[in-house]
């Protein structure tokens, strides 16, 4: 099982101030030109938020400051003031993430390179938290989203040292299980976005017993986090045990009360996993939507953690997320819900089925685009009899790679 880019900051504050050194440079040419060359419209915006509302400019002045402040920023930080900021947010669009075979230093995720350490500071914790600034960063994410959809985003797929097609990352990736032509250019990957939720090869994910409807199969591939069962309706997500709250996990569902005292299993994908996902059971599509949420919020209780992926059970009741309610025609099953969840970076969550389809077990519901996330799965009452994935690492869980490997259309559970 793939464990790279299990964090989304490099494996080594050297590797972090690498990014901001190379950055500086490129701000300090922005900065030259003045805010008129930022070319970005969603940047633009975010600055004309920053101008107008005292409350944002007061949180994000703050919160750079506070960032440089701490003992672990990098050596020389490449954001010093506001303007710094809307330069190195105006470049990361337009830019694809290099492969680079030292993980020690290898920057995939500059936005959280960029906001990892901001995003601890008291005033990060109050501005990411701030509707209007995480509205105009959700821009930013899908502009650049919009940027690693296009072909311009093709140039880091190649066979050069630091190509995502390159021998050291065709192995560590496992690209040969992936479905791929290496005689077309980029290998028939049309976008950065396309090769990293490319579709696998079936027969490396078979489907676990599909004529068995109490078969309960995973998801998404990554790793376990949790096993939490007889979940409650309105619990405090936000405490250092991170217990699901159902009405905030399935955004005030009309389904919510099928799932008290029910069971929530979820799991994380790092950035090398397989990005789609698949439905767990038979059964038919009762609502499937996007929930907007934040992006960059931690739960304040995980404490340092400026990778952001400490914060798993508060995740699936604060940030975007998809909501996708499958119905068994067993009534012991009933009703489950796959909650594909965004961690940082993009937060893209790209839903395929709608209400009314008809789905078997394994069938493909959705799929990540570029940045960290997560995935929940939610039972009702007295539908699994035994969960077969292992156990989930202790809490609180300090690295969510630790615990048991999961592969897409795997057994994870037997329904009574």
């Amino acid at each position: 099982m793939i464990r790279a880019f299990a964090h989304h900051l490099p494996k080594s504050n050297e590797g972090l101030s690498a990014f901001h050194r190379d950055l500086k440079p490129k701000i300090d040419a922005v900065q030259a030109a003045g805010r008129a060359q930022i070319s970005s419209p969603a940047v633009q915006a975010l600055a004309a938020l920053i101008d107008a509302d005292a409350i944002v400019r007061m949180f994000t002045v703050e919160m750079i400051r506070q960032a440089i402040e701490l003992p672990q920023s990098p050596d020389q930080p490449a954001v010093k003031d506001v303007d710094d900021l809307l330069s190195a947010l105006d470049l990361i669009t337009t830019l694809a993430p290099a492969y680079n075979v030292n993980k020690n230093l290898r920057n995939t995720f500059p936005m959280s390179s960029l906001f990892g350490y901001m995003m601890m500071t008291p005033a990060g914790e109050s501005i990411f938290r701030n509707r209007s600034f995480n509205d105009a960063i959700q821009k930013i994410l899908q502009e650049w989203c919009a940027y690693l959809n296009s072909g311009a985003s093709t140039s880091v797929l190649n066979t050069d040292a630091d190509g995502w097609l390159s021998r050291p990352a065709v192995k560590e990736f496992q690209l040969d299980d992936f479905i791929h032509d290496p005689n077309l250019p980029h290998w028939g990957w049309t976008s950065y976005n396309d090769f990293f939720h490319r579709q696998i090869k079936p027969k490396k994910r078979p489907v676990a017993s599909p004529g068995d409807p109490k078969v309960i199969v995973s998801a998404n591939d990554g790793n376990l986090v949790s096993i939490a069962r007889g979940v409650q309706r309105v619990d405090e997500f936000w405490l250092k045990g991170e217990p699901f709250s159902l009405v905030d996990m399935l955004d005030h569902s009309q389904y919510t009360d099928l799932f008290v005292g029910g069971d929530v299993v979820q799991v994380f994908l790092s950035g090398g996993n397989y990005h789609r996902w698949h439905s767990p059971i038979d059964g038919t599509v009762r609502d499937a939507r996007i929930v907007n949420g934040l992006m960059f919020s931690d739960a304040e209780s995980a404490g340092w953690d400026p990778s952001g992926v400490l914060s798993e059970g508060y995740y699936a009741a604060v940030n975007t997320r998809g909501v996708v309610f499958i119905e068994s025609d067993d009534p012991v099953i009933g009703m489950v819900c796959v909650i594909p969840i965004g961690i940082t970076e993009i937060s893209s969550v790209t839903i395929e089925v709608a209400i009314g389809h008809k789905l078997a077990k394994g069938d493909e519901l959705g799929y990540f685009s570029y940045g960290g996330s997560s995935l929940c799965l939610v039972f009702k009452q007295g539908a699994i009899n035994a969960f077969t994935m292992g156990d989930p690492p202790p809490k609180p869980v300090t690295d969510p790679t630790s615990g048991p490997a999961v592969e897409v259309n795997a057994q994870i559970a037997i329904a009574n």
